[in-house]
């Protein structure tokens, strides 16, 4: 199975579910995505990379990330 990014959707479903009190299981399970994806997509160091959260998603554009940098 290819690697999609999650959607706008996908991220608004996995933070209704969680306000639900659903698990990172259930809701992988009923998005048919990884667990793995949903606990990377709520990790903290995940959310801090991001410039702003889903303002370029809402604009119709992918969601950019902090490029590292060598030392």
């Amino acid at each position: 199975m290819a690697y999609a990014q999650l959607t706008l959707a996908e991220r608004n479903y996995i933070e209704m579910r969680l306000k639900h009190g659903d698990s990172q299981n259930q809701i992988a399970r009923g998005m048919n995505r990884s667990q793995s994806t949903i606990s990377r997509e709520l990790a903290p160091e995940h959310r801090d990379a991001r410039l702003s959260p889903y303002a370029s998603e809402q604009e119709g554009q992918t969601t950019p990330y902090r490029q590292t940098q060598s030392h």
